[in-house]
């Protein structure tokens, strides 16, 4: 059983969800989760790729088992580390669906943070339900020093400054369609791409 499934009243747990298509997941994605987990005394940082991004017309993303795959062989660099299937299904993968869902799971003192790069951070404004979303949780924001970063009332933030690896999915599926290999992917998730035939 999965932390992300137990109910645990014998102590406080802390985790962060930690959202996105990870399409594919990089080295920078879990360094922000390694140094979130490290400042902020994490149990556990959940991965939770996202089955249909509201952002993203489906056919859009690599199938969400090859994505959940890549995941599940990144988080094996970190104990801290949960690979989720908390948004698998066929409705659009709303963070405060995600977050209501992880809720129920856990104890009423258990403690739900939200890891999120300042740019996404900025629109925050413009997803579901956002107001609830806000309340829902506390945020931690990865930004870099020098970064103004805007905060709506009410919510609840704490920044992670880190001078962010220049790395992007988007520019990783290029090299790979290019190149065939890229900077900043796991050994073992470039394997497993390369296996599957993904990103040609």
């Amino acid at each position: 059983m999965t932390c992300a499934q137990r109910v645990r009243y014998d102590s406080v747990l802390r985790l962060a969800i930690f959202g996105g298509t990870f399409d594919p997941i990089h080295t920078a994605h879990t360094r922000a989760a390694r140094e979130a987990a490290d400042r902020f005394a994490l149990d556990k940082v959940l991965f939770v790729p996202a089955a249909h991004p509201p952002h993203k017309s489906d056919g859009q993303t690599t199938p969400f088992e090859h994505r959940y795959r890549m995941v599940e062989i990144a988080c094996r660099e970190d104990a801290r580390f949960e690979p989720s299937r908390l948004e698998e299904g066929s409705e659009r993968s709303y963070t405060i669906l995600t977050i209501e869902r992880l809720r129920a799971r856990l104890a009423p003192g258990d403690e739900i943070y939200f890891l999120i790069g300042a740019d996404a951070f900025a629109e925050i404004g413009s997803w579901h339900r956002s107001a609830d979303v806000l309340r829902a949780v506390d945020f931690i924001v990865v930004s870099r020093p020098g970064y103004e970063l805007k905060i709506p009332e009410g919510a609840r933030v704490h920044r992670l400054e880190t001078l962010a690896l220049p790395l992007s999915s988007s520019e990783i599926r290029r090299q790979l369609e290019t190149e065939g290999t890229a900077e900043g992917l796991h050994p073992e998730v470039l394997a497993y791409i390369r296996a599957e035939g993904l990103y040609r």
